[in-house]
């Protein structure tokens, strides 16, 4: 879990807790019944928030996934594709993106780029496009992730298309 994941799920525990406390003033309650109702509320927020979030994660995918999907006579070429190292600086994570045109005449790239965490979660996934990029040189973009993200994030490269 990220960061600010974690400092968003204590807010809403915190949140939980404390307005379970200030209504827990009835003679029909007890410490423990009003410990469980508070622990309660906080699962069910942070499942919300988790929730939520695999929501965004979904529809970045979906969205990359097609944007893919529509170029026609795409020529896969993945391995013509070199990533920078993440930043995430500025709250949100940044990697430079450089595309070897290796066909015959000028051609457009559409890079997808996936951010993960140090075990492998997806974290966010991005759709670069590198127009009209000459016969034998490099492209060069920046890929922007969609939500702030912090820590240790790695970039891969998860489909490239030239066209």
């Amino acid at each position: 879990m990220s960061a600010h994941r974690t400092r968003s799920v204590a807010g809403v525990l915190i949140t939980a807790l404390a307005a379970t406390a200030l209504t827990a003033c009835s003679d029909d309650e007890n410490p423990s019944s009003t410990a469980s109702k508070a622990a309660s509320a906080a699962s069910s927020a942070a499942a919300s928030l988790a929730s939520r979030g695999s929501d965004a994660l979904a529809s970045a995918t979906a969205e990359a996934g097609q944007k893919l999907d529509e170029i026609k006579n795409g020529t896969d070429v993945k391995g013509d594709v070199t990533l920078g190292t993440p930043d995430t600086a500025s709250g949100r994570a940044t990697v430079k993106v450089t595309a070897r045109n290796t066909a015959g005449s000028t051609k457009s790239f559409a890079i997808q780029v996936n951010f993960r965490d140090t075990g492998g979660n997806l974290l966010d996934t991005v759709v670069v496009t590198l127009s009209d990029v000459a016969a034998g040189e490099d492209g060069t973009g920046s890929a922007n992730s969609n939500r702030s993200l912090s820590g240790d994030v790695r970039a891969d490269v998860g489909r490239a298309l030239r066209y």
